[in-house]
């Protein structure tokens, strides 16, 4: 059986089949650049068979990116034989697998898996892996291991990496220099219009995509269909916006057929055949260079995808809606010049096309990479270091995945585990492969549901959607189910049965285990999950009474701290502290926190289970920190004390030396030395320590603070008045009257008192460091000015010779 030449047509790809086997003859590896629509993903792999030129029979595997673009590829080479599906040519998708005799086409997860098991390839003498330039994750590890394969088991396999851009420079490097092979496509004039919004629109916000401009772009079509001819592609990031936009063409005149293309699309033999009637086909980037639609003069380009994004803080992965690369609309707009001239419609400005990115990221760059890490591991370089790879893995993302997969017992002292291995043959992510062997036998239903994306439109409650789908669910959802339930019966599962729990207590338990971090416990304002993170129900959720839940999906919008969640399943305790027994821990917890708490805490994660106090524990630290946080001001400070430290404050910086550093920080760095930490317990107790008593224990036996910052001094009058040390220089405040005979102020510590002379009202009157010149120079005219008002004190010519007193002078005015 050989290809139908008049079915083939003139394929552009086939002017370069034979420089393409010579280069695969010669060296074992090729790169092929060739654009969408030329035949290199149909024709080629027919060649290299040896089912077109009658060259000898090999049998042949073909990786594709998508399940879409796998049953495509295979209908459409079978067609090409004059056969069917099953015969020369099969496909192998997850849940789905049609054997061909020269040619299996199977997406890149499944090639892994193939390589896993089987890594000689035994009976395959060469691979094509399509689509390179779409850097999805599993295409570039599947490459990575079909390199080291040709380096150290079979040598003599062809590998050929295709690529629908010329830029072919980094596969080249990666498959040792080897040739590129060019096909160019037939390429027609594609006229550009830009067609923007009218008004400014929201841009894209985690996965919210502003209606007004879902709006817009279906009367793009609309206009499209009226100003051109031919069917029209329309590209739109997601499920749920081609949805709507579905809707927003509803009323098309009926000789025109609204059709979607898409992951989870059914009955795609509309979109990849030409048809009757006019069509509007509403795709999703798979359209972008995985399939060839027909019949396609005319592209409007909403200008969005999506992409992985993954939050290693909070455990959180999600999807999020970005502008598209310069590259990809490009290849957006190359689809409506595969046949005659066409136009793209885009959805944006000029001025902003300029803006765009050039490339889109690598998914590794972006992905959770806790899947990847375990297939590394598997292969034996857990790490990843081994691998050759356009790009490799960011350390902190891998890190992240090293850690849960040690986590979920896939990983131990650096190396796979035989439940790692176990995990990774189950071919679903390793937090599902978990819950799956680890749950009830129903869990392969549940797993089912969560291995794919869910409608944006799903309820939240989780076991609704999952009994909807027993109801009415799709075929591919019962192939996948049969599937696992048979994975989890090869790898032998850890729980025999589930005792005939109800809906609730089944699902509730697959997503503990898959994800028990994102376990979750109310409280005010929402719920608080094990990682940490607060999450919220949307305010009509069914769910919102429940006290505990496993939250299956969730995604945190941009600027929210709190996550929001879309899928969960109402639990109780048990399944909670069953599921997140990783995270369970029991704790003394002693603390400041505005006052000591000190307690035995029980936690999963970040959330309190119980608590008990601790009456006898040594909270000394945490009345150190409570210093530390709010400082002195925790003490009771008497003026007694104040005066004391003031002094103390003086020597110190006086006279250095032995003194004790009494300033707030050096107080707060020895307080183990003054203060009697084993007897406080609480705040109220340091608001009852004797800081008088306490300083006084900073003093060394054989310092004399009395003799050297007396805190009293005797004046010429008699009277022992307090010296204030809390300036820069010691003063002491005095009646004038009282000083009468002094020359001089006495010296503290060497340093002269600064003399505060006060009226007979006790206001200051003058101030003097050097009372000798003030009785001399000063003194009159302070005289001049009190004497009228105080007549009855003594105002003496010369006070230098007058008797001190602190009495008035009965007799008058002097």
């Amino acid at each position: 059986m050989t290809v139908d030449e008049s079915r083939a047509g003139d394929l552009p790809v086939r002017h370069v089949l034979p420089e393409l086997r010579a280069a695969l003859e010669g060296t074992g590896g090729a790169v092929l650049a060739a654009p969408p629509g030329t035949g290199k993903t149909t024709l080629v792999p027919l060649e290299l068979a040896g089912l077109r030129s009658g060259g000898p029979p090999r049998r042949v595997i073909v990786a594709e990116p998508r399940r879409i673009a796998t049953r495509a590829a295979a209908r459409r080479m079978a067609w090409l034989l004059g056969s069917r599906v099953g015969e020369e040519v099969g496909f192998t998708v997850r849940g789905e697998h049609r054997p061909g005799r020269r040619v299996q086409v199977m997406t890149t997860g499944v090639l892994l898996q193939r390589l896993q098991r089987d890594p000689e390839l035994d009976g395959v003498d060469a691979v094509l892996v399509d689509e390179c330039h779409e850097r999805h994750l599993d295409a570039d590890t599947a490459l990575a291991f079909l390199l080291d394969v040709r380096a150290t088991l079979r040598p003599d396999l062809w590998l050929l990496a295709a690529s629908a851009t010329a830029d072919t420079a980094p596969w080249s490097r990666l498959l040792a220099e080897a040739p590129v092979v060019r096909a160019s496509g037939t390429t027609h004039a594609v006229r550009v219009v830009w067609a923007p919004p009218p008004r400014p629109v929201a841009p894209p916000h985690g996965m919210r995509v502003d209606p007004a401009l879902l709006s817009h772009v279906a009367g793009v079509v609309r206009l499209a269909l009226a100003e051109r001819e031919g069917d029209v592609l329309c590209f739109l990031p997601g499920v749920g916006e081609i949805g709507r936009v579905a809707a927003a063409l509803a009323g098309l005149p009926g000789e025109v057929d609204v059709l979607q293309a898409h992951g989870r699309a059914e009955g795609l033999d509309a979109v990849l055949s030409a048809g009757p009637r006019r069509r509007v086909i509403l795709a999703t980037s798979v359209a972008e260079s995985s399939l060839t639609v027909p019949g396609v003069r005319v592209v409007v380009d909403s200008g969005l995808a999506r992409e992985p994004r993954t939050d290693h803080g909070r455990g959180l992965g999600s999807l999020t809606t970005v502008r598209v690369s310069r590259a990809s609309a490009e290849q957006r707009a190359g689809r409506a010049g595969r046949e005659a001239p066409g136009t793209v419609y885009r959805c944006w400005t000029e001025a902003e096309h300029g803006r765009l990115p050039d490339q889109a990221q690598p998914e590794i760059a972006l992905a959770d990479l806790t899947a990847f890490a375990l297939q590394a591991a598997c292969w034996g370089t857990p790490d990843a270091s081994g691998l050759a790879l356009l790009d490799p893995p960011p350390a902190a993302s891998m890190a992240v995945a090293l850690r849960t997969l040690r986590a979920l017992g896939a990983l131990a002292d650096g190396r796979v585990t035989e439940r790692g291995r176990r995990m990774a043959a189950v071919g679903v992510h390793p937090r599902l492969a978990r819950a799956l062997l680890d749950g009830p036998p129903r869990a392969a239903e549940v797993v089912a549901l969560l291995s794919e994306d869910l409608p944006r439109s799903a309820s939240d409650d989780l076991v609704a959607v999952w009994r909807e789908a027993r109801r009415g669910g799709s075929p591919a959802w019962r192939r996948e189910t049969r599937r696992l339930t048979q994975a989890a019966q090869s790898a032998g599962r850890g729980t025999p049965g589930d005792g005939g729990a109800g809906d609730d207590a089944v699902a509730g338990l697959v997503v503990a285990l898959a994800y028990p971090e994102r376990v979750a416990r109310r409280r005010s304002g929402g719920y608080l999950m094990v990682s940490g993170t607060a999450a919220e129900l949307s305010r009509d959720s069914r769910l919102a009474s429940a006290e505990w839940l496993a939250v299956a999906v969730a995604d945190r919008p941009t600027g929210s701290a709190s996550a929001r969640v879309r899928q969960a399943v109402v639990i109780d305790e048990d399944v909670a502290r069953q599921a997140a027994v990783p995270f369970h821990q029991v704790e003394e917890e002693i603390r400041w926190e505005g006052d000591v708490v000190a307690r035995r805490v029980e936690r999963l994660g970040a959330i309190e289970l119980a608590s008990a106090p601790l009456p006898d524990a040594d909270v000394s630290e945490a009345i150190m920190s409570g210093l530390r946080a709010e400082g002195l001001s925790l003490l009771r400070w008497t003026p007694e004390a104040v005066t004391l430290r003031d002094r103390m404050a003086f020597c110190h910086r006086v006279l250095g030396g032995a003194w004790p550093d009494v300033s707030d920080a050096a107080l707060v760095e020895t307080a183990p030395s003054w203060l009697d930490l084993p007897r406080l317990r609480r705040r109220s107790d340091l608001a009852r320590v004797d800081m008088a008593a306490a300083l006084k224990r900073l003093l060394p036996w054989h310092l004399r603070l009395d003799e050297v910052a007396p805190e009293r001094i005797t004046v010429p009058s008699g009277s022992r008045v307090r010296v204030d040390y809390s300036g820069d220089q010691p003063v002491l405040a005095a009646k004038l009257q009282e000083l009468f005979g002094w020359d001089a102020a006495p010296r503290v510590a060497g340093v002269p008192l600064v003399v505060h002379l006060l009226s007979p009202a006790g206001r200051p009157a003058a101030v003097t460091a050097d009372l000798a010149s003030f009785w001399q120079e000063g003194y009159r005219s302070v005289r001049a000015e009190l004497r009228g008002r105080y007549p009855r004190h003594p105002w003496p010519e010369d006070p230098r010779t007058a008797t001190p007193t602190r009495r008035t002078n009965p007799r008058g005015p002097a």
